[in-house]
């Protein structure tokens, strides 16, 4: 995979996350404490890190390998979160999940669903995965709103899924497979 990868629409971009953007991730992510943290999965074993010098090197590392795609999400060209495409399985599974955070000075404006979006298109029409999963906690009643806007079903229950906040948190799953997703993820929010 190349880490040239870029994907847009309107004022919402994706691009691969970079070393340089540790300062920038690090200060929205601790800024945003508050709004991130019932969210946002803990250590159970030990403390939480910010050192995104490191989070990102790891991820770099994953994507090398294939086994993972951790974007930058921008709006008017302002780094405004992340998104990141892990657990790829290739072959007869050709799976992976999606998780995201934004931050609240551009929430509600549409680009969390525009940006999966674009990236679950990516997934099936580039890549040529045939399923994406994300998983969210019954309480992120804003993440389940960007889901349903992408017409992702409900699966079920995964029990104590994610050490989220301190604790063990149950998460619903969501999915959507290739054949679903008919002439693109991104047209049929358009569509909305």
């Amino acid at each position: 995979m190349s880490n040239l990868i870029a994907l847009s629409h309107g004022d919402i971009s994706l691009r691969i996350i970079r070393p340089k953007d540790a300062k920038t991730m690090e200060r929205l992510v601790v800024s945003n404490r508050e709004w991130l943290k019932p969210w946002e999965a803990t250590n159970p074993h030990g403390p939480t890190s910010f050192d995104y010098k490191s989070i990102i090197k790891s991820l770099i590392r994953q994507f090398e390998n294939g086994d993972s795609v951790p974007f930058v999400i921008l709006y008017q060209g302002e780094i405004v979160g992340q998104l990141n495409v892990s657990n790829i399985l290739y072959g007869s599974v050709s799976t992976c999940v999606i998780g995201y955070w934004i931050i609240p000075e551009v929430a509600g404006r549409g680009i969390t669903p525009t940006a999966v979006a674009l990236v679950m298109d990516y997934i099936f029409f580039t890549i040529g995965l045939h399923r994406v999963e994300i998983d969210i906690r019954p309480e992120n009643k804003a993440s389940i709103r960007v889901v349903e806007k992408l017409g992702m079903r409900l699966e079920g229950v995964k029990k104590n899924y994610i050490h989220i906040n301190n604790q063990w948190a149950d998460h619903n799953i969501y999915a959507l497979t290739a054949e679903e997703a008919g002439s693109g993820i991104l047209n049929r929010l358009s569509d909305i």
